[in-house]
């Protein structure tokens, strides 16, 4: 795997681009801006659901939602050239692992939002109660994005012996 992540980065000049002085800054950078996005709909959106500032609308808050998808998807571009530049750091990583794993359950949450509850949320008005599992969903999905974060954060803390690695 980390054979083909490296062949991936340096034929794509993903691997010699990240190696200049500016590369490494300048996608880390993005990489918070893409969080700001992510976490600004998305935890405002959950926020919401959760029965914050209920003069606003659900409604007119989910037409933000593109803006964190657009966040999500530069995270992803951004990550993914962290990772193939250096996959001895990242693979290997509990705090990559388990912010994966977070991911992973956010997006299982938001597609299950998405096939029994946005339509719901999106047509109720702003004084009506929200339903119990929106709210339940919103408190998954934030926790979720709040936990991705805090590992993200721990990756740079974290450098342990490949051997850790219970699926590489």
């Amino acid at each position: 795997m980390i054979e083909f992540l490296l062949s991936f980065s340096q034929a794509t000049g993903i691997y010699s681009f990240m190696n200049t002085p500016w590369g490494w800054p300048i996608i880390e950078s993005l990489h918070f801006f893409g969080l700001c996005l992510l976490i600004g709909t998305v935890g405002l959106f959950d926020l919401r659901m959760m029965g914050f500032s209920k003069e606003v609308s659900l409604r007119e808050l989910h037409k933000l939602v593109p803006f964190g998808i657009c966040g999500y998807l530069l995270n992803v571009v951004t990550g993914t050239m962290f990772l193939s530049s250096a996959p001895d750091q990242y693979l290997y990583n509990p705090a990559v692992q388990s912010k994966l794993f977070f991911m992973l359950i956010a997006g299982i949450n938001m597609m299950f939002f998405y096939a029994t509850t946005a339509r719901y949320v999106n047509s109720a008005d702003a004084a009506a109660p929200i339903v119990s599992r929106a709210k339940i969903m919103a408190i998954i999905s934030l926790g979720c994005w709040c936990a991705v974060i805090i590992c993200g954060r721990l990756i740079t803390y974290y450098r342990p012996p490949y051997h850790w690695c219970l699926w590489c």
